[in-house]
């Protein structure tokens, strides 16, 4: 990707994550180019629901690409006990029932947020329709007064404003599987986002993420912004989030073994491990991301994840952790705690068709080289 400017200043929110440190590994690994000057970034260099803090922070970095990972997440159980929380700190829009249906009925629901948000991009918002009714919600508030749960959605409208403003040039956001319609077919593919609504285990986080997907577009249609998102399936490897009650599957596991190896006691998996996944490896999908910045110019997503071939279940999962980590003790499902979404079996043709070549780690040594890490870094480890 040739810049008029020459330097180019990439800017990586989210930086100190699992993504960002993959991302910031690879780079240092070999893959930073000439003339690109890499600046990753955490919570501790700028509140990102602060509309005045994500704008200066914009100024001083002058970014000419951005990397949008910064989020609030969580695993299954922390998502089911949130939904709520999930949703309205993605996306605060009273006045408007988003639930089941919502989006079926015609999608409705994504083109007045669609009004909405490319209004807010110009400071206004529309008079009539969605806007009236939203209108005394934004006027007058401030980062501060708003609740605590509505961080996602702040943070997510400040970084691409932010972006709009200082002239960024491109933006590629992380999205979910997630995402998707909860019934629907499969494979799934980037087609299908808004096609109905997602599982009822998750749909606050989801019904949020598929709002920068609407946010995106209207950047594009009103501004011509290159705005986009890439949605990767089951992010897993170092610099995890390897908490039990809150993290996402795999780490969870590999915590578990963990412990119960280090006390002699048996493994309880939640759930029946029936469900399947497509799991990637974070440095994986770190390359994948660098390529989408300087490579892939659509404004709709697309899905990078292995092949359908490659999708694992649960109980599948957790033999290849007991296997990475020399447990040799007792196994057993707890099947009273719940399963989540059966499949989300994603289709990555058109990651294929850009890269047909490209080669996966394969899942039993990625699982091996985070099981290693984890117990290398147990104490610095997110936990």
């Amino acid at each position: 990707m040739s810049d008029p400017r020459g330097t180019r200043r990439i800017l990586v929110t989210g930086g100190s994550g699992l993504v960002g440190r993959a991302i910031q590994k690879v780079v240092e690994d070999g893959a930073r180019l000439p003339g690109e000057d890499w600046v990753f970034v955490s919570s501790k260099d700028a509140d990102l629901t602060d509309a005045a803090q994500t704008r200066a922070l914009f100024e001083q970095v002058q970014p000419t690409l951005v990397i949008h990972l910064a989020a609030m997440v969580g695993g299954l159980f922390r998502n089911i006990k949130y939904n709520l929380d999930f949703w309205t700190t993605q996306m605060p829009l009273p006045g408007h029932v988003v639930g089941e249906g919502s989006e079926a009925r015609g999608g409705v629901w994504p083109a007045q947020a669609s009004l909405l948000l490319s209004s807010r991009a110009r400071g206004c918002v529309p008079s009539g329709g969605a806007g009236e009714a939203l209108d005394p919600v934004w006027r007058g508030l401030s980062p501060a007064s708003h609740p605590p749960q509505r961080k996602n959605i702040h943070i997510n409208d400040n970084v691409l404003h932010s972006a709009f403003e200082v002239g960024v040039h491109k933006v590629v956001s992380c999205l979910s599987t997630c995402i998707f319609p909860d019934k629907t077919t499969y494979p799934i593919d980037e087609t299908m986002i808004h096609n109905g609504p997602p599982h009822s285990s998750n749909f606050g986080y989801s019904y949020a993420k598929r709002m920068i997907d609407v946010q995106n577009r209207a950047y594009f249609q009103q501004h011509g912004c290159t705005f986009t998102a890439v949605i990767p399936t089951n992010v897993f490897g170092p610099h995890d989030n390897f908490s039990i009650e809150d993290g996402h599957v795999l780490p969870g596991l590999i915590h578990k073994v963990h412990l119960a190896k280090s006390s002699g006691s048996a493994l309880t998996v939640w759930g029946t491990g029936r469900p399947r996944r497509q799991f990637i490896y974070s440095l994986d999908l770190a390359r994948l991301f660098i390529w989408a910045l300087r490579e892939y110019d659509e404004v709709e997503p697309i899905i990078l994840s292995v092949g359908e071939e490659d999708e694992v279940s649960i109980q599948e999962a957790a033999e290849a952790v007991v296997e990475a980590m020399d447990f040799h003790g007792e196994v057993t499902f707890d099947t009273t705690k719940s399963d989540g979404q059966f499949k989300k079996t994603a289709s990555n043709a058109k990651l294929r068709a850009y890269l047909p070549d490209f080669q996966f780690t394969p899942f039993k040594q990625a699982v091996k080289e985070t099981c290693v890490w984890f117990t290398d870094n147990y104490e610095q480890a997110r936990k």
